[in-house]
């Protein structure tokens, strides 16, 4: 049984692809300074509790467990606190990233499959993003990711960088889902509102130039994300190049819409409070995926509204019993 190491495994994308890789054959061992993560969502593996900047410990779980390749989540990933505290978010997403491949290339770990963002891509001059749209990132979290992107490309080993839009939902059978301490992503945000854990959602911006004048973002399923990171395994395995994938549905969903739908689901009302646009929120963010269903033959199967239906039975058991 192929070893994998999970860097991050014991948070929201990492632990649905800890699920992915265990039930395709593959034994996920979780490299997670639980910092974010959860313990209780490693349960398709051990547990490796370190630091990728604790190099003695990270040597030594490679050495221990000589993984066939790497899944790298592990990063702090809210963008306001990276304009915050920049020098933290370089430290821990650049430095940690880059400690991990120098380990990697000491004992021959050939194979990374990197989470990357659509933040590299900053505000678009063309929808829908493809890969070849510029990488221009507006704040310190898409450098960050665009740096170690960069840095694979030099580094000899076989990568893939998967770059994705908004992950949302929760692991169908109920075993994992989002469990943020800071949350900042809209849909547990929205059902956080119907759990009583907030008492409004707020929606910045109501005059943008879009169909009901909020955001719209392309959501995709978290295990739709996971799928498509165990598809760019199997295709390094296989030989397949190196190289950048965005990983999206193709379709867009406004900040209204997804009130709608988790009122449809819930039977909540959802209180809304309307504000001013925040600075650096583009009207529409959507991508193509069409290399993705080229290279790694992978297809998005869950829509939005089934997103919210899963965060929503995840969210009730998680947060309520």
């Amino acid at each position: 049984m192929a070893v994998v190491l999970v860097t991050g495994g014991a948070g929201y994308v990492g632990s649905h692809a800890c699920k992915a890789l265990a039930e395709a054959g593959y034994r996920p061992v979780v490299f997670d300074n639980l910092t974010t993560g959860h313990r209780d969502l490693v349960r398709w593996g051990p547990l490796e509790e370190g630091d990728l900047l604790d190099a003695d410990r990270l040597e030594a779980v490679l050495a221990a467990h000589r993984p066939a390749a790497v899944l790298h989540f592990a990063a702090l990933s809210v963008v306001g606190d990276s304009v915050r505290e920049p020098g933290r978010y370089r430290r821990n997403n650049v430095d940690g990233s880059l400690a991990l491949i120098a380990a990697m290339q000491r004992h021959g770990v050939g194979r990374l499959i990197f989470s990357s963002t659509a933040a590299v891509y900053g505000e678009p001059g063309e929808i829908p993003i493809t890969e070849a749209s510029p990488a221009v990132p507006i704040n310190p979290y898409g450098e960050t990711k665009l740096a170690i992107e960069r840095a694979l490309a030099a580094s000899g080993l076989a990568w893939t960088a998967l770059r994705y839009f908004n992950a949302a939902g929760a692991d169908p059978e109920g075993e994992t889902g989002e469990d943020h301490a800071a949350e900042s992503h809209l849909i547990p945000l929205v059902l956080d509102v119907a759990l009583g854990r907030r008492a409004s959602i707020a929606v910045f911006g109501t005059d943008y130039d879009t169909p009901d004048g909020t955001c719209v973002r392309d959501y995709i399923h978290v295990s739709d994300l996971a799928d498509a990171h165990l598809r760019a395994l199997r295709r390094l395995e296989t030989g397949g190049r190196s190289g950048i994938f965005n990983l999206g549905t193709g379709q867009g969903t406004s900040v209204r819409e997804i009130i709608a739908m988790v009122r449809q689901a819930t039977g909540h009302p959802i209180p809304v409070e309307t504000g001013p646009r925040r600075p650096g929120d583009p009207p529409v963010l959507v991508c193509s995926n069409a290399a993705a269903r080229e290279a790694l033959g992978w297809r998005p199967t869950r829509d939005t509204a089934t997103q919210v239906a899963d965060a929503w039975r995840w969210h009730r058991a998680r947060f309520v019993g």
